[in-house]
């Protein structure tokens, strides 16, 4: 327990002390179901740790010590889904010379579900990108981006559904506004949708029509902004069936997730873990086996490092 600290939140009162039991106990009953969400953002070809020399994160981040941290969870849980936030690409030489297909395949090999756009996703163009997306063994989800007059079409989705342990997991994506960020020429026909109608339409989908236990946007629209930029805070408050928003783009480091109120004036969980794979999101949420209801979930900052041990 050195290595992370969990922070008890909830959905709807006092974390799991609203089913009144201890959250070991709580786990291990037959009646309910947790579900390990994992997540990582703004990455940012970010394969080898930082150098021992490194004056801010030495012997930090890296592809092969998040591996090992990925494996050790997925040992110890049985309902383990990991995803990313965008800007996979950019960052190291790695980049440069291989053009994000390392980048992709090694989120593969570690068993990604999902991933969505970044900015700099873009940084090779439509083309670039498009050369590279075969390396995904997963989707890359992109909600409010239309592609469909580009070398892109049909190359992504606008959402995905998984199941884990009879639990429903709906997940979509936003991204953030690319005119005057990403020079015209390498997004050249891509249509930017609204955000917050693209979360509105898809959360609906996903609740009503999919019926989803858990509905999560995999967003690179950023934290939060002094102005009125739409942002996470902004899409948590315009909705009503969200329950989590994996973000990036203001590379934030969240010590414990925000909870923002939506128009239902229920409880969205906000999340983001810096960038440059310093970090492994965790939270762990627990839902009734039967009805699918959210009763609590705990929250961690795992942090990435060479000196993780087995």
């Amino acid at each position: 327990m050195n290595r992370r600290s969990f922070i008890k939140n909830t959905l709807t009162g006092s974390a799991m002390l609203t089913l009144g039991l201890h959250s070991e106990s709580l786990f291990a009953k037959d009646d309910f179901v947790k579900i390990t969400i994992l997540h990582t953002n703004d990455v940012h070809s970010r394969i080898d740790p930082f150098p021992m020399d490194d004056k801010n994160y030495p012997g930090r981040g890296g592809i092969a010590p998040r591996a090992t941290l990925i494996k050790k969870i997925r040992g110890e849980e049985k309902n383990v889904m990991l995803f990313d936030a965008g800007d996979v690409f950019q960052g190291t030489p790695y980049f440069n010379f291989f053009g994000g297909e390392l980048e992709l395949k090694l989120m593969s090999l570690l068993g990604y579900d999902a991933g969505t756009m970044g900015n700099h996703d873009f940084d090779n163009g439509l083309e670039g990108f498009e050369k590279q997306i075969k390396h995904a063994k997963f989707p890359i989800i992109t909600s409010n981006y239309d592609f469909s007059d580009t070398i892109l079409a049909g190359k992504t989705q606008e959402f995905a559904v998984y199941v884990k342990d009879g639990i429903k997991i709906g997940v979509f994506g936003l991204g953030i506004d690319l005119e005057g960020l990403v020079n015209k020429q390498q997004y050249g026909n891509t249509r930017y949708l609204d955000p917050i109608k693209k979360a509105q339409y898809w959360e609906t989908y996903l609740k009503e029509e999919e019926k989803c236990n858990l509905v999560i946007c995999l967003s690179h629209l950023g934290y939060k902004y002094q102005n009125d930029k739409v942002s996470d805070i902004v899409i948590a408050k315009n909705t009503r069936y969200l329950d989590l928003i994996i973000g990036g783009h203001t590379h934030t480091f969240l010590d414990m997730p925000d909870a923002v109120k939506n128009l239902s004036s229920k409880s969205v969980i906000i999340n983001q873990v810096g960038f440059a794979g310093l970090n492994l999101g965790r939270l762990d949420f627990v839902l009734e086996r039967n009805t699918g209801a959210k009763k609590g979930y705990t929250s961690a900052v795992e942090p990435v490092t060479t000196y993780l041990k087995n």
